[in-house]
């Protein structure tokens, strides 16, 4: 009778922790759902949007004695337990790892959105600097062409005023017309610097002692001999050369302010200059026609 009491008394010891265990590890779905029902009834449960589920974790459920101090807890007990929050874990993993890569791509189409915006103000600046190099060259073309209009005005104003730049005279033996070696050289240095010049005419007149026709037919012969040797020996165009035969007539002399007749031979050269030489100076000179 004792051993069958002994026996009880061990199978109800060894019994008490599984049934504890099997109670408590069914217990958890039972005390979250009495624990959640009257939060649901009572007010809504603010769920956040910034993590992976929008769920919160669950709360622990209630184990009972033998559910937390249990020495004989099982694997499958602690990994319950520890999965959520690893799960939980892993979602916050993932989320920063979007989030991450988000902010990346953000990064990279702002920088490149700056550098084109970059690009085309320096583009625009060039541009700028282009129209404005090519406004001041049009103005100051504009300018030059103004100032060449007003010479041109000017020198087509005067176009038929000669005036006075050189004087040579040559003198003849009486009943000569050859020329000496002295006049040869002054005609050449009035002579050489026309080779460049345009704008020019040359006026030469003759004088001889004597009377009538006689006169002026030797101071004719002295005349031509002086335009025969600027034409052939300058080339100095024919068109340009003005000859008179003056003969014995008076002269009027600017220091008596009275006229007087010719003693001797002689051919007075004038050298008469318009305006024109201002167009062949310029650095654009414009084609006027010769005069």
């Amino acid at each position: 009778m004792k051993n069958r009491v002994l026996t009880a008394l061990l199978i109800a010891v060894f019994a008490l922790p599984a049934l504890a265990q099997t109670s408590s590890a069914a217990s958890p779905d039972q005390n979250q759902a009495q624990t959640q029902a009257p939060t649901t009834a009572s007010q809504p449960v603010a769920v956040p949007t910034d993590s992976a589920t929008g769920k919160p974790l669950q709360r622990p459920a209630r184990e009972g004695f033998w559910g937390r101090l249990n020495p004989w807890a099982r694997k499958s007990y602690v990994k319950r337990q520890v999965d959520p929050i690893r799960d939980r874990n892993n979602e916050l993993d993932e989320l920063t790892a979007s989030n991450s890569k988000m902010i990346k791509d953000v990064d990279s189409r702002a920088q490149q959105g700056i550098q084109l915006a970059s690009a085309k103000a320096t583009e625009a600046d060039q541009h700028a600097i282009d129209a404005g190099n090519k406004a001041q060259a049009a103005q100051q073309t504009a300018t030059q062409a103004n100032t060449r209009l007003s010479t041109v005005e000017q020198v087509v104003g005067n176009i038929d005023q000669y005036k006075a730049t050189n004087q040579t005279e040559i003198r003849f033996r009486p009943g000569q017309s050859v020329l000496s070696k002295n006049a040869k050289a002054a005609l050449d240095e009035l002579a050489t610097p026309l080779k460049t010049q345009r704008g020019y005419i040359i006026e030469v007149q003759g004088f001889s002692s004597g009377r009538g026709q006689t006169a002026i037919a030797a101071s004719q012969k002295m005349a031509d001999s002086v335009v025969r040797y600027l034409v052939l020996n300058h080339e100095i165009p024919v068109y340009r050369i003005y000859v008179v035969g003056m003969g014995n007539a008076p002269v009027s002399t600017d220091e008596a302010k009275t006229a007087k007749r010719t003693s001797g031979g002689r051919v007075e050269i004038s050298l008469l200059k318009n305006d024109l030489e201002q167009l062949s100076a310029s650095s654009n000179p414009v084609a006027a026609p010769e005069q």
